[in-house]
């Protein structure tokens, strides 16, 4: 695992040279292609290397975030273009892309707790050095105080497991089971509020909606599903404590998803509606992994892989009508169909994965957490088919109101899209939907 480390190391000097934007990219493209074929796909850890191994569940957010790091790189071309300090923006993304790498591929806890945080802070730059409101600095401080705080418990916990067992090696945590509530509480908020959960969420539509198109990017593909990969590691030491309490966080999770698909229906910001879509999906995740069942602990891992594709998809999408008109809102950006009409066919298909639509990923994925969360309680079936309803629901509102109706009167021009951005959608909507075709391995990877 560390000649991947080394290579994005090697990578940094790379960016600060003239004119090597496109070959920084297409670097990262080819350790896409290398990480393929490193296929680790049991549940056991292989490719070991000192305090590095990956098993399937690394695997594949290693191989994920990747991927939406060398598509950000060709989301961000008006930063190269513009020459808005496109040298530093290089640096940012292989710094977090390193940190990413090794949250995702750590053996020992507390080496996933020191690149957990870590992840924050090259986020946090992307935010406020390439953000575009002055508001932007609010947006940092909450995310930043937000997942810091929840954080601080976490690593006490880890230090009490360390102080009882003595290590604090993933693959010593099968055996050993807490029962203090204080333990469980510490070890799992950071989690809750990185994924986020319903209640927690409040620093993620801000951060969204000031980040550039490369931070919203990596914050909906990667850094939510950091709290999701924290839980199915942690949950090991948990079981007999989550099979008494995780009922709390099923609850806030189902309520919150309805709840916020009904703010979705309200969104006139693009990015915003795109956001808090984001906490319903993990919502509903979060809410199948505590039932800690084999088919919601399975469906997790497939949703946050069809979710970090997805969201990501979207979120470039928008870009690209904010890049031709200068603004997020809908009222401006409708009617687009007759302002773009090749981009229709890509709001279309990436909509459509969104409120999982067959054949997309999502669908496999919700349809597991839909199996284990009715299984867990047949009263759940009804937050589960509102949350179902109001998802359709916003997306179709999300895609009629961009698309269709009358256009803005401000704009007078047909605009087409450049190759670079169709070939960013359909490397985002294409694994979305083959994945499907070998989905044994995101079903059973446990």
């Amino acid at each position: 695992m560390l000649k991947f480390g080394l290579m994005l190391i090697f990578m940094i000097p790379l960016c600060f040279v003239n004119k090597f934007w496109w070959l920084v990219q297409s670097l990262m493209y080819l350790m896409v292609f290398m990480f393929i074929f490193m296929s680790s796909l049991t549940s056991l850890p292989m490719n070991l290397s000192y305090l590095f191994g990956s098993d399937i569940l690394s695997y594949g957010l290693i191989l994920l975030s990747f991927w939406i790091c060398a598509l950000m790189i060709t989301a961000s071309e008006s930063v190269y273009h513009y020459s808005y300090f496109e040298k530093m923006f290089l640096f940012m993304i292989v710094v977090l892309m390193l940190m990413l790498y090794c949250t995702f591929s750590s053996m020992s806890l507390f080496f996933f707790y020191l690149f957990f945080e870590g992840s924050l802070i090259p986020t946090l730059f992307l935010i406020l050095g390439w953000g575009y409101q002055p508001e932007r600095l609010q947006a940092g401080v909450y995310l930043l105080f937000y997942t810091l705080l929840a954080s601080l418990p976490l690593l006490v916990g880890l230090f009490g497991v360390y102080g009882y067992y003595g290590s604090l090696y993933l693959g010593f945590m099968g055996d050993v089971s807490f029962t203090s509530m204080l333990f469980y509480l510490s070890m799992v908020v950071a989690f809750l509020v990185k994924m986020p959960m319903f209640m927690v969420h409040l620093w993620l539509p801000k951060a969204h909606v000031e980040a550039p198109v490369s931070g919203s990017m990596i914050l909906a593909g990667v850094l939510l599903k950091l709290g999701g990969y924290g839980l199915l590691r942690v949950f090991n030491m948990l079981v007999t404590l989550g099979l008494k309490l995780n009922f709390v966080w099923i609850g806030i999770s189902l309520v919150g998803g309805f709840l916020v698909s009904l703010i979705c229906l309200r969104q006139m910001d693009l990015k915003a509606l795109i956001a808090y879509s984001s906490v319903v999906h993990m919502g509903m995740a979060l809410g199948g992994l505590m039932t800690m069942t084999g088919w919601g602990l399975s469906s997790t891992y497939t949703l946050m892989i069809a979710h970090g594709l997805c969201s990501s998809g979207l979120f470039a999408l928008a870009n690209i009508s904010y890049e031709r008109l200068g603004s997020r809102s809908l009222l401006i950006n409708r009617g687009l169909m007759n302002f773009m009409p090749s981009m229709a066919l890509w709001w279309f298909l990436l909509s459509s994965s969104n409120m999982a639509a067959p054949p997309s990923l999502n669908l496999m994925g919700e349809i597991g957490l839909l199996n284990s969360l009715v299984a867990w309680s047949s009263i759940s079936m009804m937050m589960l088919m509102l949350v179902s309803f109001f998802s359709a629901a916003y997306t179709l509102y999300l895609y009629s109101y961009s698309q269709h109706g009358a256009i803005y009167s401000g704009v007078y021009s047909c605009s087409m899209g450049y190759t670079r951005e169709y070939l960013m959608l359909l490397l985002h909507w294409l694994p979305l939907n083959v994945l499907v075709l070998h989905g044994d391995l995101c079903i059973l990877w446990i």
